[in-house]
């Protein structure tokens, strides 16, 4: 299949699309790639430097799955601009869509967030409990959600709601939970927490790639929004199994954030999928490309400080 990529470069990108060219898909990634590039050159990848809010009619010709990655990510980063966080993640996904349906495209991928749903009291949070969201970047998601949902008669739509998402990628991201408790225990010996009672959901990123696949190749699964996360775990307990393996302190400090919620994934499952990793095999991934002194702490690691200095 051709399939299409926006955020090809990104944290899920530089993992999603080596792993696309190896089942034998042809690939168009589009990344504005200000966080750089980690695609190799490959005969069946075009690797395009373009920002998703100016992508032409012509590059959705003949692409038969479009996965859109692309997107200003997570609340601190939105609330630097949060008029450029409209543009991208709900404007831009629109005008994909728009292109996808007059182009013929047969499936439309949407990396949506598990942030919709707010701060919810039920013990399982599931796809039909209504969506609350508390910040600009859980509201632009979920208006783009249901953009895309309104294409559905035209198109195979899935909105994919992760966990937060941990683990080693080519573009490393150090401001996502496991890795950035890792990452402080391996460099300073300690952890700090904020709060550390707020539950939160995780998947491993070689999990979340495999979703996009396991989606690809059973386009007859309906269209909808589908919960992607299989460990609930508080961030106190995510410093402990850190610690478990790298013996470090964990200091605990006040947290201006209040979300806790248990994801509950059966809708996934029951399509057949089923993950392989867990957030242990994060911590040791990330342990071990440290030890081997590969794993770079340069401040396009942390999405907020790197925007800061493109001053978007």
């Amino acid at each position: 299949m051709k399939i299409l990529v926006t955020g090809g470069c990104g944290y899920k990108g530089s993992l999603l699309v080596p792993t696309l060219l190896e089942k034998g898909h042809n690939v168009i990634s589009v990344d504005t790639q200000w966080f750089g590039n980690y695609l190799s050159s490959h005969p069946n990848l075009k690797n395009i430097k373009s920002d998703v809010r100016d992508i032409s009619t012509e590059i959705f010709k003949g692409i038969d799955v479009v996965i859109h990655l692309a997107n200003i990510a997570n609340d601190p980063a939105v609330e630097l601009n949060p008029n450029l966080s409209w543009e991208v993640n709900v404007l831009a996904t629109q005008q994909l869509i728009e292109k996808s349906r007059k182009e013929g495209v047969k499936q439309f991928i949407f990396a949506s967030s598990g942030s919709v749903y707010g701060v919810k009291d039920e013990d399982k949070v599931t796809e039909d409990l209504d969506l609350v969201p508390i910040s600009v970047y859980n509201k632009t998601k979920m208006i783009a959600e249901r953009v895309l949902l309104s294409y559905k008669d035209e198109m195979v739509v899935h909105c994919i709601r992760p966990a937060t998402v941990c683990g080693y990628s080519p573009r490393m991201r150090l401001d996502v939970s496991v890795n950035m408790f890792t990452y402080q225990a391996l460099k300073n010996g300690k952890m700090t927490i904020f709060g550390g009672d707020q539950t939160r959901p995780n998947i491993h990123i070689k999990d979340i790639v495999n979703v996009y696949v396991h989606l690809i190749d059973n386009q007859n699964i309906e269209s909808g929004c589908y919960n992607a996360g299989f460990e609930n775990i508080s961030i106190l307990e995510i410093a402990k199994m850190v610690q478990q393996k790298i013996p470090s302190e964990i200091i605990v400090s006040e947290s201006n954030d209040p979300r806790s919620y248990r994801q509950d994934s059966t809708k996934l499952l029951n399509t057949g999928f089923s993950p392989k990793f867990k957030v242990k095999d994060a911590i040791n991934e990330i342990c071990e490309i440290y030890n081997k002194g590969k794993l770079l702490d340069s401040d396009n690691c942390f999405t907020v400080k790197w925007m800061k200095t493109l001053k978007l």
